[in-house]
């Protein structure tokens, strides 16, 4: 993988595909429901002398998001977000000495080309977010940690968990219904409680990769 002989190339080019299931922390939604695409191109290069040790850099397309349900019996509102980025992920991998295993760790820094589509729905009697500004910040630094598996020669099974270090959209409002009280008028008025929130990528990816 990172190199097999004494002539074997000490950088290596690959490709990837594959699914990523992911979340948005802080969104009062729990559990990976949302699916998107990631995939891209990158190189791997030994740094020791026996080859153990490695340094790969990547540029990705990758989709993460939000999904839940619209039976608001059990999930408190209904939303279907994707958010489009190019993350550019930097590893450093160790490799077991039978070379069928490959583990890394490091950064990815993602530049967000899309904002959020999708549609967000909510029973306003109960539960609602705050929809007036579904803007994201346009930067994402996540914590990575990877795993590779040789399938045959260079095809590769990847595992991959990412974490946001920087939030991706601050001070999200999110309003509950508390009640409500009669005013000296007489008038009937609404109570709600407001949570606000950072909010962080979350996700996990599996990808094929073929390592030249």
């Amino acid at each position: 993988m990172l190199a097999t002989g004494a002539h074997a190339q000490r950088i290596h080019a690959f490709v990837s595909s594959g699914m990523t299931v992911s979340q948005i922390e802080g969104d009062e939604l729990k559990g990976f429901k949302h699916f998107g695409y990631t995939g891209g191109v990158g190189a791997l290069a030994a740094i020791s002398s026996n080859n153990q040790w490695g340094l790969s850099v990547e540029a990705l397309f990758s989709q993460r998001g939000a999904y839940s349900r619209s039976d608001t019996r059990y999930y408190l509102y209904h939303i279907n977000l994707t958010t489009n980025y190019i993350e550019i992920p930097l590893l450093i991998h160790w490799q077991d000495r039978n070379g069928g295993m490959l583990l890394g760790a490091g950064i990815s820094y993602g530049r967000l080309v899309q904002q959020p589509h999708g549609p967000i729905g909510f029973d306003s009697t109960f539960f609602r977010p705050d929809t007036t500004d579904m803007n994201f910040l346009s930067n994402d630094l996540m914590v990575v940690a990877d795993a590779r598996f040789t399938i045959w020669r260079g095809l590769q099974l990847n595992f991959r968990w990412q974490y946001s270090m920087l939030p991706i959209k601050r001070d999200w409002n999110f309003y509950q219904y508390d009640g409500y009280e009669v005013n000296s008028s007489g008038q009937i008025q609404e109570r709600w409680k407001t949570r606000t929130n950072n909010c962080y990528n979350h996700s996990i990816s599996v990808r094929l990769i073929w390592q030249f």
